[in-house]
């Protein structure tokens, strides 16, 4: 079997710091220190230490493998299991191509697995590395759980920003450019949206569950987490409706537009429209055209479709028709 080399190896020592370990020295922790493993759910050797020698139930590993799994939490004995989603921050990815991150969480383990890079975990293992990180279990995994959000809120925030720009545009910039801006906006709040709704119910269930090792600090602080979820997907709601609004006063504008444009060729052709017909009669190659002989007729004829003309365009502004 392949040796196991895990993305982070670390023992929390209870006071905000960490230390490497290497995953089989682990059970020479001290009593009250955390070990958390970081892996790749798609590393041969991770898989096969997880159904080998991780000490989870086979039921369990599978929900931890499963493809594309939705987030949510179930309790099994005194450990939980989770799974999360996590904005792509990636080079080259879209963010709303969520990353997933599953968690088993025992009082004096956590293990955490994902296959894309997160630069949400990045940031915790940095924490502890600088002494200011999480101390236990479930502070560890309030940490991931709020770094998680902290990237996804910032997209939310941009999501928002683009929405008040767009607001602001709507009477100056060229409409194909921005409807088609408006469209994907409203595309990335639709797709955000589907993730991050059901993980704002598995984040709510997560201060209820019913584990020995998830304090009071803990749990109230899951709970204002699930209150941060909830209100990101109230301003994806908004940006939605804010996008779809401005799409339609949008519409409105490039309509009234088309409908002045339209009007104005009426008025142009209800003016030349007499003038037409009377150039297409004495246009016609037959006998009795008058003025035919006359050397002024041209003159006269031309005078007088400018008089027509002119007192069609006098009518036109009287009945504030122009």
């Amino acid at each position: 079997m392949k040796t196991l080399t895990p993305l982070q190896s670390l023992v929390l020592d209870g006071r905000g710091g960490a230390r490497t370990i290497e995953p089989a020295r682990s059970g020479e922790r001290k009593p009250g220190e955390v070990l958390w493993l970081h892996l790749d759910y798609k590393d041969p050797a991770s898989l096969a230490w997880l159904r080998e020698q991780s000490g989870i139930d086979k039921v369990m590993i599978e929900a931890l493998l499963a493809d594309d799994p939705r987030p949510r939490s179930l309790v099994h004995g005194d450990a939980l299991l989770v799974i999360l989603r996590g904005a792509n921050l990636n080079p080259g990815a879209d963010p709303e191509d969520m990353v997933s991150l599953r968690l088993w969480v025992e009082h004096d383990r956590v293990l955490t697995f994902r296959h894309r890079r997160l630069i949400s975990i990045q940031e915790v293992a940095d924490q502890l590395a600088a002494g200011n990180g999480p101390t236990s279990a479930g502070d560890l995994l309030h940490e991931i759980v709020a770094r998680l959000l902290s990237r996804i809120g910032t997209i939310i925030n941009g999501i928002e920003e683009s929405a008040d720009e767009l607001e602001e545009l709507v009477l100056t910039a060229e409409s194909r450019e921005l409807r088609t801006r408006l469209s994907a906006l409203r595309r990335q709040s639709i797709a955000l949206r589907r993730f991050v709704a059901p993980q704002r119910d598995t984040i709510g269930r997560l201060h209820a569950e019913r584990v020995t090792w998830l304090d009071d600090t803990s749990r109230a602080r899951l709970r204002e987490t699930a209150d941060r979820t909830t209100r990101y997907i109230e301003d994806l709601d908004s940006a939605r409706d804010r996008a779809a609004v401005t799409y339609e006063e949008l519409s409105n504008r490039i309509a009234e537009q088309m409908n002045q444009t339209m009007y104005r060729l009426s008025i142009v052709a209800a003016i030349f429209l007499p003038l037409g017909l009377l150039t297409g009669l004495l246009g016609i190659n037959v006998g009795g055209i008058p003025g035919t002989e006359s050397p002024s007729a041209f003159t006269l004829v031309s005078v007088a479709l400018v008089v027509i003309g002119l007192v069609q365009w006098w009518w036109f502004k009287r009945r504030k028709i122009v």
